[in-house]
């Protein structure tokens, strides 16, 4: 087994071990750095937590920086699928999967004991469908990405684990919870820590694997029932997770090849993998402050490169999250620009980005969106988080593992080590969120009182599915009627009074406002029309 390789795991306690099933060869067992990040990683362990399942017709809003327990900001919670409620264990990764003769939105979400399928296409309702237990047993790093309808499935520690291939049409058919089998298993390698797939080639990378030195070995999943072993990049040895992409950047020199991007513990390491039985590496960069190069994404010009270092926030006095800038104008000599701070203290983890925006599972800190238009600049502005750990943010390994933000739905799906699979909407720039977050007194049994939104820079009309969102704080809600008036004056109504003692009102209303121009003043009127309670309303946004 890889735990062998060096006598430095000694310093993995029985205990450790035993508890987890897992080792340092999560991160190379053959560096200090590596057995630092294991030690690290077991010594955080905690228990998967054991909440109720939050399953809601609306979801909760993101208002005055919670959605119900969890802190956020422009980041609405959908839904909450504990790990008891998929299979159990603790959580890893996650990827997701489009149905393309549905649209249906599905979660592939990693767990200690193996991968569960989650039917996110109601996303305020998840739908698990079942399990593929792991491989040969319990790993707390398993990786999971996809091609061509199929998941590719990779673990850490788990010496014949292999590559495990399932067909993801299968999900089509399911009513009931079930126990999968694998459809194909590749055994070219035994553990392996990422995998990374260039679904344009049809090519699988397995990084820190127990073949090519640690380094990308590379698999052709064409056929995807039949993988076959295309090549290996060992020339920088252990590679922890990577990108491999056709190239269109701006260099000219490497234009149409394919190119990986990968972290290499202590540095920024590229490879041209065009010819896979004889890889060339162009470059291989370090930076001040590396304690760990984990992993990174490009911007979609393939201009910059963000990169994560998972230990730096530990050695540093500055604990904050960072995230290195890179230029890559020329290939074979890419530039270090800047280092991103962000305002929260946490250990950073894995990014990706979408739209001209990185999201980061940042551990402890949950889900933070970062805004990279001004990148050319070594400039990143944080444009949004939602907080899936409550109990603090430090630097430490628990929270969020991973995130994936490519659904067309534009739901991000965050997996909790503890906590489980969140399901998460930004109303980031462009998404047509206004807000009005100034107290507006409502009389008791009085005349209505409006709290105005202005609404700037929608072309056209309002949509037919416009959102209204309201959090009043009353002290019984059923006196309370609401309307939505639109600048011309069409008024919506989105409440009437009823039987209600309940306190507040926290509630999301769609209304067809198609008829109405989207730009110019919209009221929110409330009215109390009984005697004895008062209230007020404390904020309310459309989003269109």
């Amino acid at each position: 087994m890889r735990i062998l390789r060096t006598a430095g795991l000694a310093l993995l306690t029985a205990a450790a071990v035993a508890l987890s099933m897992t080792s340092a060869s999560a991160h190379d067992p053959e560096t200090p750095e590596g057995q630092a990040a294991a030690r690290a990683f077991l010594a955080d362990h905690r228990p998967a937590e054991r909440h109720a399942v939050l399953d809601t017709a609306a979801g909760v809003p993101c208002v005055h920086g919670k959605a119900d327990i969890y802190p956020c900001e422009n980041v609405d919670l959908l839904s909450v699928l504990p790990l008891s409620r998929m299979g159990g264990g603790n959580g890893n990764d996650v990827w997701g999967w489009t149905d393309p003769s549905s649209g249906k939105e599905y979660a592939i979400v990693g767990r200690t004991n193996g991968t569960a399928f989650v039917d996110v296409s109601t996303p305020t309702s998840p739908r698990y469908l079942g399990n593929l237990p792991s491989n040969g047993g319990s790993s707390n790093w398993r990786d999971m990405k996809v091609y061509r309808d199929h998941a590719f499935i990779v673990a850490d520690f788990i010496t014949g684990h292999g590559m495990q291939v399932f067909d993801l049409t299968r999900l089509r058919a399911v009513t009931t919870p079930q126990t999968f089998t694998a459809d194909a298993l590749y055994r070219e390698f035994g553990p392996a820590h990422n995998i990374a797939i260039n679904e344009e080639t049809g090519f699988a990378y397995a990084v820190g694997s127990n073949t090519c030195s640690g380094g990308p070995h590379m698999v052709d999943i064409r056929t995807p029932k039949s993988p076959k072993k295309a090549g290996c990049v060992s020339q920088d040895g252990y590679t922890h997770d990577t990108q491999c992409v056709v190239y269109r950047g701006p260099d000219a020199a490497y234009r149409g090849k394919e190119i990986c991007f990968n972290s290499n513990e202590d540095t920024l390491t590229i490879v041209d993998v065009t010819n896979k039985a004889a890889p060339v590496q162009i470059a291989r960069k370090g930076y001040s402050g590396a304690q760990y190069s984990h992993q990174g994404w490009l911007t979609e010009d393939q201009r910059y490169f963000l990169l994560d270092d998972e230990l730096d926030e530990q050695a540093a006095a500055d604990k904050r999250t960072k995230t290195y800038i890179w230029d890559l104008a020329r290939l074979s000599a890419p530039v270090h620009t800047g280092t991103h701070q962000s305002p929260a203290t946490a250990t950073d983890h894995n990014q990706y980005i979408r739209d001209g925006y990185s999201y980061q599972a940042n551990y402890q800190a949950g889900l933070r969106i970062l805004d990279v238009r001004e990148v050319a600049s070594a400039r990143l502005t944080e444009a949004g988080y939602f907080d899936i750990h409550t109990a603090g943010t430090a630097t430490g390994f628990n929270g969020a593992w991973s995130n994936y933000p490519y659904f067309a739905s534009g739901i991000v799906l965050v997996n909790g080590i503890e906590q489980g699979l969140v399901v998460v909407k930004p109303t980031l720039r462009g998404s047509g969120k206004f807000e009005n977050t100034t107290d507006t007194a409502i009389p008791d049994g009085g005349d209505p009182v409006t709290s105005s939104v202005t609404v700037t820079g929608v072309p056209g009309n309002a949509p037919s599915a416009l959102e209204v969102t309201v959090d009043i704080k009353h002290t019984y809600r059923g006196d309370l009627v609401l309307d939505l008036i639109a600048p011309n004056g069409s008024v919506f109504r989105l409440r009437d009074s009823g039987p209600d003692s309940a306190d507040d009102l926290l509630a999301t209303y769609p209304v067809d406002a198609s008829a109405a121009v989207a730009n110019g003043e919209w009221r929110l009127r409330a009215q109390d029309v009984n005697r004895a309670d008062t209230g007020y309303i404390d904020a309310w946004s459309l989003r269109f």
